[in-house]
């Protein structure tokens, strides 16, 4: 029960003024929310949305007590309609150049980030929306999600923020092109099907409980393990098998010496949970 109500926690109000921060969770140590927060607009990404979650990703990727980041909206039902249309029309061409960047480099920050990243896609993530979605590790879609998809091409555009490269590394060419040349918007089962979300919560709880569950699965293991993990994982597309082996074996031998590696050995010597400290 105390998940479901700590999915719909009002922000404090130092932080609720702000459209995009970061909530540590004191229940759950180790385990920070990235919040998207402009319910006016269902999280559609306006240049101070967009700065502030730059902002909040320049902060937590320097912090190594985080050892799983949740994105997610402080909207029940919400997570990111995508670009401000509204705004969109008062910007000028060049002005537009310069948001595309700022959200390719944001979305590349998040990409990039040390811990896993879990996407919690508590309703519509189109455009720019999904795309902040495929920059996460994982994603967890709502059951009652209706519309999970790239429509740029319906606006005259194309994605503009990595969804034409993310969307095919993750789902092949043929998958990737059917999604961005119709246009179509998948249901969260769907795109369980389709590849493009790696869990779909239980009726009747949310995306968040569902990443939750997940982040605290990830958070009890070894948080040096875990980034080497992902380190690895990530640079394993461009590299040769033979080199991606030796880069693997270069990664491991820098835990060997690890203080968590000798107490995962004496927890399970002493039949215990071990204690990680990330040491």
């Amino acid at each position: 029960m105390f998940r479901r109500v700590l999915s719909h926690v009002r922000p404090n109000a130092r932080s609720y003024s702000r459209q995009a921060f970061l909530e540590p969770l004191s229940t759950h140590p180790g385990i920070t929310c990235l919040s998207l927060n402009r319910p006016e607009a269902k999280n559609a990404i306006s240049r101070t949305l967009l700065k502030e979650l730059h902002e909040s990703l320049e902060t937590v990727r320097s912090d190594s007590s985080v050892r799983t980041l949740i994105l997610r909206s402080t909207t029940p039902g919400a997570f990111c309609a995508g670009a401000d249309l509204v705004e969109r029309r008062s910007m000028s061409d060049a002005q537009v150049g310069e948001f595309l960047t700022n959200l390719r480099a944001a979305l590349g920050l998040l990409e990039s980030l040390p811990m896993p990243t879990i996407g919690a896609i508590d309703g519509p993530a189109l455009g720019g929306g999904l795309e902040m979605g495929l920059a996460c590790d994982l994603r967890v879609a709502a059951h009652g999600v209706q519309k999970i998809g790239l429509p740029e091409t319906g606006l005259g555009i194309i994605p503009g923020a990595g969804g034409t490269q993310r969307a095919t590394r993750l789902l092949g060419q043929s998958k990737a092109k059917d999604l961005i040349f119709t246009g179509r918007l998948l249901t969260a089962q769907e795109a369980f099907e389709w590849g493009l979300v790696d869990y779909i919560s239980e009726p009747g709880t949310t995306a968040f409980d569902k990443a939750l569950s997940l982040a605290e699965m990830i958070a009890r293991n070894a948080p040096l393990a875990v980034r080497a993990a992902k380190h690895v994982i990530s640079r394993s597309e461009d590299l040769p098998l033979e080199t991606g082996l030796d880069f693997e074996r270069a990664a491991y031998n820098l835990l060997i010496p690890s203080q968590d590696r000798v107490e995962a050995l004496q927890a399970f010597k002493e039949k215990r949970r071990p204690a990680f400290k990330g040491e």
